[in-house]
């Protein structure tokens, strides 16, 4: 069943495209404009460049989300029950075992924030607690309050690699990279939907020739056996044109079978169910399109997605070089807290006469001796981001140069186009007029032959160089993503919230 956007478009193109068929059999008269707008509507290929670029993007607003402030509410003893026998200090050190049943009730609130640019944490809190001690050896019943009205609180590593701020870097990047890559994909959809629709439509235009050859061989034939019935002529004309007229039945039916194997193959591309056909409407009408070079490689860099990754690329071997930096075995933190808090047998009383209390711990490790580990990993990533600087700018040229050599070919295609037009015309101009000839027996069938040939010759190098010349507009589209014929930009806006 064919999917509601497709759907639309199909529906659209019936008014003025689609031939009812006597077998049932639904034919739709596409150009290829029509084509292209299929395929990056719902065919497979875009589908899934749609898919990727929603993951990336929900990946994003992700790593976008852990650098917010982090607001927790923890209740993990909500209520936490004790009836044992545990050890008890007495105020003369001995440790004596008592019988206690006793329940627990705490919670607290706390904002959580990370300092991307310090690579540290900090917090603030407040919480409650209750003591419910119901039966103690040798003690009443007897209930207490613990409050934390504020805590502010650090952690902050010394020293260290900060891995946050880095992927702060990366991560705009990685972003517009794939925002970029989305719209190249659906470009590649387009040169994937040029390619079968042409493939499809040199075959029905074979097809239709073989048709015509083996109508014209029939007729042949005919007049032949007249001929040489009469004397006229010689046998082995006659067997010539009877093996001509088996060979253009062989032509047909080879020209069917691809006909038919690509138009599967379109159609499968093109997610289509259901016995449809297409009558594709050769684009002969090229473009005046005039592409500078300079210009097609300044929207190449604009736009292509491999500019954004290379920057990524230097990027991320410049972290890894200062993570082996940073990660030489010296590892030293420093965490504090700040805060006020009251203890006390009513709920009332712990929210007064509050006192202070503070915590600052520091904490530091280094290694003796790492047996030349840690300079091993610097120059390994000193190496690494060498390597990948060349790499980078070796990929970056060879870019421009594909850029430049494709809007350079591009008017030598058109020209080539043009000029197969030409020797088209004239070859079929020829065979008409050495087909009458032969019809009046002016020539051989030998010369006739020779006609036929030039002029199936011509008519594949003319389709080849349309073809050509489609596909080469395409592919510097792809390049660019910019459309030179319509001139506008093809960066699309990404499918979130379709």
């Amino acid at each position: 069943m064919i999917r509601l956007r497709q759907f639309f478009i199909l529906f659209g193109l019936l008014s003025f495209g689609l031939i009812p068929q006597a077998n049932g059999q639904n034919t739709y008269q596409l150009t290829l404009d029509e084509v292209v707008e299929l395929a990056q509507s719902d065919a497979p290929d875009a589908l899934l460049a749609s898919t990727r670029w929603k993951r990336n993007y929900w990946t994003h607003q992700s790593f976008m989300a852990d650098y917010k402030p982090n607001i927790l509410f923890n209740a993990n003893t909500l209520p936490l029950f004790n009836r044992s026998i545990q050890p008890v200090t007495q105020p003369d050190g001995e440790d004596i075992y008592v019988e206690r049943t006793y329940m627990n009730n705490s919670m607290n609130l706390s904002l959580t924030q990370d300092v991307a640019l310090t690579g540290g944490t900090v917090y603030l809190g407040t919480g409650l607690s209750r003591l419910d001690v119901f039966e103690t050896t040798g003690n009443d019943r007897s209930i207490s309050y613990l409050s934390n009205p504020i805590n502010f609180g650090f952690s902050q590593p010394l020293f260290q690699f900060n891995n946050m701020k880095w992927q702060r870097k990366l991560e705009p990047l990685r972003y517009l990279e794939n925002e970029k890559l989305y719209s190249e994909q659906m470009e590649t959809v387009a040169n994937q939907a040029a390619r079968f629709f042409f493939n499809l439509l040199i075959s029905q235009l074979d097809a239709q020739a073989a048709e015509r050859d083996k109508a014209n061989a029939d007729t042949l034939l005919v007049l032949s056996k007249g001929r040489f019935e009469v004397g006229k002529i010689a046998e082995t004309d006659l067997l010539q044109v009877e093996l001509n007229a088996m060979q253009a039945e062989t032509r047909l039916a080879a020209a069917q079978l691809e006909m038919q194997t690509n138009t599967e193959q379109l159609r499968d591309f093109l997610d289509l169910q259901g016995d449809i056909q297409f009558d594709l409407v050769p684009p002969y009408d090229l473009p005046a399109v005039m592409i500078d070079e300079q210009e097609a490689l300044a929207y190449a860099m604009k736009h292509r997605s491999n500019m954004v990754a290379f920057d990524r690329r230097l990027m991320e071997a410049n972290m890894q070089v200062q993570r082996a930096k940073g990660d030489n075995g010296i590892t030293a933190s420093i965490e504090g807290s700040f805060g006020l808090t009251q203890t006390g047998p009513e709920l009332n009383s712990v929210y007064s006469d509050l006192i202070d209390q503070e915590i600052v711990s520091v904490g530091l490790s280094v290694p003796i001796a790492d047996w030349g580990k840690s300079r091993a990993r610097r120059e390994v990533a000193l190496a690494n981001l060498d390597l990948e600087q060349r790499q980078v700018e070796q990929e970056r040229e060879n870019f421009k140069r594909t850029v430049i050599l494709r809007a350079q070919q591009f008017d030598l295609v058109r020209q080539n186009a043009e000029i197969a037009e030409r020797y088209q015309d004239a070859a079929r101009k020829r065979y008409e007029i050495t087909y009458q000839r032969y019809l009046i027996g002016k020539i051989s069938i030998t010369d006739l032959n020779l006609a036929l040939d030039d002029q199936e010759s011509s008519r594949r190098a003319y389709l080849q160089a349309v073809r050509e010349f489609w596909m080469a507009l395409y592919e510097l589209r792809g390049l660019t993503l910019y459309d030179f014929a319509e001139q506008k930009s093809l960066m699309l806006q990404t499918p979130i919230g379709e």
